[in-house]
């Protein structure tokens, strides 16, 4: 099954060199790295992310990947230096597929020369990704040592059949020890839930939730299942295998999980993610949602520079190729417009606790209909500030269309 396909868009410079207009106003503006591991021991059958296994890689090493990363960060540093951009990082994040297939060594070293090519804020957030079977207490010390800080480890479910109709192969009593091993070298740990997998009842559900508390990480992510077209899972459901995603049941699982993780003293900071006593969010994922800068490093990986979005060539054999030419691995790139700008904004900012302030709105005509509908905070839009109710966090797409 191969990963879903990139988005059209402009040609990019073979040099990588970016348009005019993303060189403008580039001073101050948060900068972070995203480094795209696109290795996995299997694929799972409800995910389309850009990710490989070992079979599907055959002349492309694993042990070699490291080196074709730094030769990315060499090209964005220069094009970034074109561009008058001398910002260092505040946050770097590995994700996938599975980081944690790679040696600490080699995640360390990628680390390192993003750290010696940009610069790293004092206070950085360095997270990774890891499947609960693919680290130890050894591994991670490693990763503390190198100047990780975190790390996120993908749970999805404590309930052994909801992940087997995941395809997920870790151990679920595996997770407690890792969460623990974490905590004892100094990272912070967060976990990842999925909720509404097919046959997932209501308290397969609630078991899940308890076990993540009982973990007491400092930050939980918990995300509806989206069946994305072209998936073994999306494939299985139109055969009739297994049973439609339950959109009704879903809610009721999101409203379970919120009241859950508040009364164990986890607030809701975005729509699917809860940080312990409010302290602990994912500085990464929230530069996102603020409409940072950030650079995607690695195959079919994005990127976004001051308003211009480019993403690379998705197999790692063509990125590394074009990487050892000299050549930018982009695929192709998009320059926002104004409207598009303020249509992600709306979109983006609605999803956060503190919400998008209404003087930031075009037309605020819209926002009483959806104070009637139970959609928006009605005491907080008389303070001046767009919130989200839960029911307008279960509908924040609607909330956005209304709006943008």
């Amino acid at each position: 099954m191969p990963p879903s396909a990139l988005p059209d868009g402009d040609p990019v410079p073979q040099n990588g060199a970016l348009p005019e207009a993303a060189a403008q106003g580039l001073t101050g503006r948060q900068f972070g790295a995203y480094v795209h591991i696109p290795f996995c021991r299997v694929r799972c059958g409800y995910c389309d992310f850009n990710t490989y296994t070992a079979t599907e890689l055959r002349g492309v090493s694993q042990s070699s990947y490291a080196d074709a990363v730094a030769q990315e960060v060499a090209l964005a540093r220069g094009v970034l230096d074109d561009a008058g951009h001398r910002e260092p990082l505040s946050t770097v994040f590995f994700g996938g597929g599975t980081p944690t297939l790679l040696p600490a060594a080699d995640l360390v070293r990628t680390l390192a020369t993003l750290r010696d090519t940009f610069g790293i804020v004092d206070d950085a957030e360095i997270t990774t990704e890891a499947n609960p079977d693919s680290v130890d207490e050894q591994y991670l010390r490693e990763l503390v040592e190198g100047g990780f800080t975190r790390v996120s480890f993908g749970m999805q479910s404590a309930v052994p059949h909801v992940l087997r109709t995941l395809d997920r192969t870790h151990d679920p009593l595996r997770v407690p020890d890792v969460v623990a091993a974490a905590k004892a070298v100094g990272l912070d740990a967060s976990v990842d839930l999925i909720y509404g997998t097919p046959g997932e009842s209501l308290d397969d559900w609630r078991r899940s939730v308890d076990a993540a508390l009982a973990l007491a990480p400092t930050h939980i992510s918990a995300y509806a299942l989206i069946v994305e077209p072209g998936t073994a899972l999306a494939r299985q459901i139109r055969r009739g295998e297994v049973a439609e995603v339950d959109d009704d049941l879903q809610a009721e699982m999101y409203e379970y999980a919120d009241a859950a993780f508040a009364k164990a003293g986890y607030r809701w900071y975005e729509i699917s993610n809860w940080s312990l006593d409010g302290e602990h969010p994912s500085r990464h994922n929230l530069a996102y949602w603020h409409d940072t800068d950030w650079w995607g490093f690695g195959p079919g990986a994005h990127s976004h520079i001051n308003g211009t979005r480019f993403w690379n060539v998705k197999h790692p054999a063509a990125y590394a190729q074009r990487l050892a030419q000299g050549d930018s691995p982009a695929a192709a790139r998009e320059v926002l417009d104004d409207e598009q700008r303020y249509a992600e904004r709306v979109l983006l900012r609605s999803r956060l606790v503190e919400g998008l302030p209404l003087a930031e709105l075009r037309d605020r005509r819209g926002v009483a209909e959806l104070i009637a509908d139970g959609l928006v905070d009605g005491a907080a839009a008389i303070r001046g500030t767009l919130q989200l109710t839960v029911r307008g966090r279960l509908l924040a797409d609607v909330v956005a269309r209304a709006l943008a």
